[in-house]
C-alpha cells in the first residue's frame, strides 16, 4: 500500500476532487435554477421516445457513475495524465453547464411512482436534478470520458468486455429511468469526444495551447469555406428536425476542420507518427474523413496507386492493404493529416500536413528525413510515399527528397523527375518558393565520415 501511494499523486488527486465536487454542484444546480426561471422551457423529443420502457433498477448503473468518477482520479500513475483527466472533467462540466443556461430543455413526461430498493436513490436524484439540463446530457459525456479513462489500466479481454458493457449500462439507463430524451445522448457524446480530443492523456500538445492563429491567407480561405459548410449543414438540421437532426454531425465535424486550419493545425487532426489518428477525432471527424476519402478515390480511380520516381522510391495516394499487399508490403510514408494509414501495416511513418496548404520548409525537411530513414531501414524494400491523391504534398516531399539526398542535381530537376513519373502532380509557386532551400548534402570524405 504504501508503495502504491509513492507511485500516484493521491494528494492532488484528493485536491481535484475537492474542487470537481462543488464545482459540479454550484454550475449544475444553478442551470437547475435558471431553467426553474424561465416562463416557457421547450422541450425536444421524438414521439417513439414514449415506448421507452420505464426500468427503476436501471437507477443502480446510473448512479455507479458517481463511484466511478470519484475514484478515477486516485488511478492516476502521474501528475501529467492526472491534470490531463481532471481538465476533461472540468471542460465536459463548464460546457454542459453552459448549454444548459443559453438554451435550457426539460423532460418532457414524468417519472412514474418508484418503490422499493430504486425508491431511494431516485429520491436522492430528485433531491437536486429537476427536469432540466438536458442536451448535451452531462452524465454521457462523462461516461465518455471516464470509459476511456478506465480503459488504459485494464488489459484482460473479459475485464474489457465488463467495462464495455458498464458504460454501455450507464448510457442506456438515463433513456430507462426517463431522465433524458434521446437528442441528449448523442450531443453528450459529442461533447464527451471534444473534451477527450480536447485533452489527450500522451505526452503531446494539448489543443489549447497548439493554437496559434495562422496568417496563411490559403488557411483563412479553408477554415471559411469550412465554416460555412457547418453553418448549412447545421441550419439544414435545426430546419429539418426529426432525423435530419443527425446532419448536427457533420455540422460540428466541418466546424473542427475550420478550427484546424486558422489555428490548430495538422495537430487537429492527432495524427501520430505511425499514421494513426485518435479515436475521439476519428469519431468526431468521421463525416469529412469519409468525404474525404470519396473524393480521393474519384480523383483517383482511374489511375495507378503509385508510380515508381526512382528505383526503390515510389509515390502514389494513400493505399489500401490490398495495394500495399500487391505493391510487395513497401515502407510507407503519408503526409496526409485526415486520412489514416491502413491497419496491419509495420514500419508506417506519417508527417502530417494540412491539405491544400504550403507547409513552412521545415515540415518538408522533416519529411524528406523522414523519406530518407525508411530508406536507410528498408533492407531493399520499396519506399511508397503518400498523401490523398498523391497530387501534391507527398510530391513536394520526394522532390524535398530528390533535391537533398537524391540524384537530382537541383530542386527543378527534381520536380521535373517526378512529374515524368506522375503528370498529375499539382505545385503551385507557393510550393516552389517552400522547396527552394533545398540543396543537395555535401559529399562527406571517406576519411572523415
Amino acid at each position: 500500500m504504501t508503495a502504491w501511494l509513492a507511485q500516484r499523486p493521491w494528494k492532488r488527486a484528493a485536491a481535484w476532487l475537492v474542487f470537481l465536487g462543488p464545482l459540479f454542484y454550484a454550475t449544475y444546480g444553478f442551470a437547475n435554477w435558471w431553467a426553474t426561471t424561465r416562463a416557457n422551457v421547450p422541450s425536444m423529443a421524438f414521439e417513439w421516445e414514449r415506448q421507452v420502457p420505464f426500468w427503476p433498477w436501471t437507477i443502480f448503473p446510473y448512479w455507479t457513475i458517481n463511484v466511478f468518477y470519484a475514484l478515477s482520479l486516485f488511478l492516476a500513475r502521474s501528475r501529467h495524465t492526472l491534470d490531463r483527466h481532471a481538465l476533461r472533467l472540468v471542460t465536459a462540466t463548464l460546457v454542459a453547464c453552459s448549454c444548459f443556461i443559453l438554451w435550457p430543455l426539460h423532460f418532457s413526461f414524468g417519472q412514474p411512482p418508484v418503490d422499493g430498493a430504486p425508491a431511494f436513490l431516485f429520491n436522492a436524484l430528485r433531491g437536486f436534478d429537476q427536469p432540466f439540463n438536458q442536451a448535451p446530457s452531462l452524465h454521457i459525456a462523462l461516461a465518455v470520458i471516464l470509459w476511456d479513462w478506465y480503459r488504459q489500466f485494464i488489459r484482460p479481454l473479459w475485464a474489457r468486455l465488463v467495462l464495455h458493457v458498464w458504460a454501455f449500462a450507464i448510457c442506456a439507463s438515463v433513456l430507462t429511468t426517463w431522465q433524458h430524451h434521446f437528442i441528449d445522448i448523442p450531443t453528450g457524446a459529442l461533447l464527451g469526444l471534444f473534451c477527450v480530443w480536447l485533452w489527450p492523456l500522451e505526452r503531446v500538445v494539448s489543443m489549447p495551447r497548439a493554437w496559434r492563429i495562422t496568417r496563411d491567407a490559403q488557411r483563412w480561405k479553408l477554415a471559411g469555406f469550412y465554416a460555412v459548410g457547418a453553418a448549412l449543414f447545421l441550419a439544414a438540421a435545426l430546419y429539418g428536425g426529426g432525423v435530419a437532426l443527425w446532419l448536427a454531425w457533420p455540422a460540428a465535424s466541418l466546424a473542427l476542420v475550420a478550427l484546424n486550419y486558422a489555428g490548430f493545425g495538422a495537430r487537429g487532426f492527432q495524427m501520430d507518427g505511425r499514421g494513426r489518428m485518435g479515436w475521439a477525432a476519428r469519431w468526431m471527424l468521421a463525416p469529412y474523413r469519409l468525404a474525404a476519402a470519396i473524393n480521393a478515390w474519384l480523383w483517383t480511380r482511374k489511375l495507378p496507386a503509385s508510380v515508381e520516381v526512382v528505383p526503390g522510391l515510389r509515390l502514389g495516394r494513400r493505399p489500401t492493404h490490398a495495394e500495399w499487399l500487391a505493391a510487395g508490403q513497401p515502407r510507407l510514408v503519408s503526409l496526409c493529416a485526415e486520412l489514416q494509414m491502413p491497419t496491419g501495416v509495420p514500419h508506417a511513418r506519417c508527417v502530417p500536413l494540412l491539405d491544400l496548404t504550403v507547409p513552412p520548409t521545415v515540415r518538408l525537411q522533416r519529411a524528406a528525413a523522414v523519406i530518407e530513414g525508411q530508406r536507410r531501414n528498408a533492407d531493399g524494400a520499396t519506399v511508397w510515399v503518400c498523401c490523398a491523391l498523391g497530387f501534391s504534398r507527398s510530391a513536394a516531399a520526394v522532390i524535398a527528397w530528390l533535391g537533398r539526398y537524391g540524384p537530382a542535381g537541383s530542386v527543378a530537376q527534381a520536380e521535373d523527375t517526378v512529374r515524368r513519373a506522375r503528370p498529375q502532380i499539382v505545385l503551385r509557386a507557393a510550393w516552389r518558393v517552400s522547396l527552394e532551400p533545398f540543396k543537395p548534402l555535401p559529399e562527406v570524405p571517406p576519411h572523415d565520415r
